[in-house]
């Protein structure tokens, strides 16, 4: 019994959303291999993507260490950043992982494993941003709520 609730953590601890990115890049991948649909310039349209996404999360996470709050999913963070990155997207990195999830698509010629991205969304927003939205809410109440008033979860 001990063990297997210590195994049931570890997982949770593991199931991160770049485990999700890389799952759905994965799917990209293989149908890209299987059904390829080149398009002209998808290549530098891919990496701009890939490039924009990593400096998102960069700066997103960045802000949150200097703010002193966690970036790791399902932790409690400490303080509400709304400035910077922030004011354009109440989830820049997830935002950063749909850009780097669509950079990759284009590169690999992944076109027909484009609704893979709106289901990316789709699960990140019921795996974690819902439950992070829950506890932020509970923590910063009606500052949070103005927040969410002027600022998009996704852009």
């Amino acid at each position: 019994m001990k063990l297997a609730t210590t195994l049931r953590t570890a997982l949770k601890e593991l199931e991160l959303p770049p485990m999700w990115l890389a799952v759905f890049a994965a799917l990209g991948w293989a149908v890209g291999r299987l059904i390829p649909l080149p398009i002209p310039y998808a290549d530098v349209a891919g990496w701009g993507l890939v490039a924009l996404g990593l400096v998102i999360s960069g700066l997103a996470a960045g802000q949150m260490v200097l703010a002193r709050t966690t970036f790791i999913p399902r932790r409690q963070p400490a303080r509400l950043v709304t400035s910077g990155i922030f004011a354009l997207s109440r989830n820049p990195i997830y935002l950063a992982d749909v850009l780097i999830l669509s950079g990759l698509l284009l590169i690999w010629d992944a076109l027909f494993a484009a609704p893979l991205v709106p289901l990316f969304m789709l699960w990140i927003t019921h795996r974690y941003i819902k439950g992070e939205e829950a506890w932020i809410a509970a923590a910063h109440g009606a500052e949070y709520a103005q927040y969410c008033a002027r600022t998009r979860r996704w852009l």
